[in-house]
């Protein structure tokens, strides 16, 4: 193995270590876990965004499904359709400011 690589071992089924790092410290990893729990909530946030923005088409599609949905079903979707796409802008927006 050339000297300008690391070592690195494999355990189980997908951990990696560097050898030849020095370990970890306490605050270092509570940093690390930190970056990693806000890496994961705007993955959340990111994934009800597009939810929100799929359950607007939907609703959409049923606000104008004519006769076949119940006339309050309708009005109630047709207000969903308009303002669930604000609303998933605006989460965005909530998350991208946190970065």
């Amino acid at each position: 193995m050339p000297a300008d690589k690391p070592r690195l071992h494999v355990v189980g089924d997908a951990e990696i270590y560097d050898l030849m790092r020095t370990p970890e410290t306490t605050a270092d990893r509570v940093k690390r876990l930190q970056m990693e729990a806000r890496a994961l909530a705007l993955e959340e946030v990111e994934d009800l965004a597009r939810t929100l923005k799929a359950a607007a088409e939907i609703a959409g599609r049923i606000a104008q499904g004519g006769e076949a949905y119940p006339v309050g079903a309708r009005e109630l979707a047709s207000r969903l359709s308009s303002d669930l796409p604000a609303k998933a802008e605006s989460i965005r927006a909530i998350a991208a400011k946190t970065l």
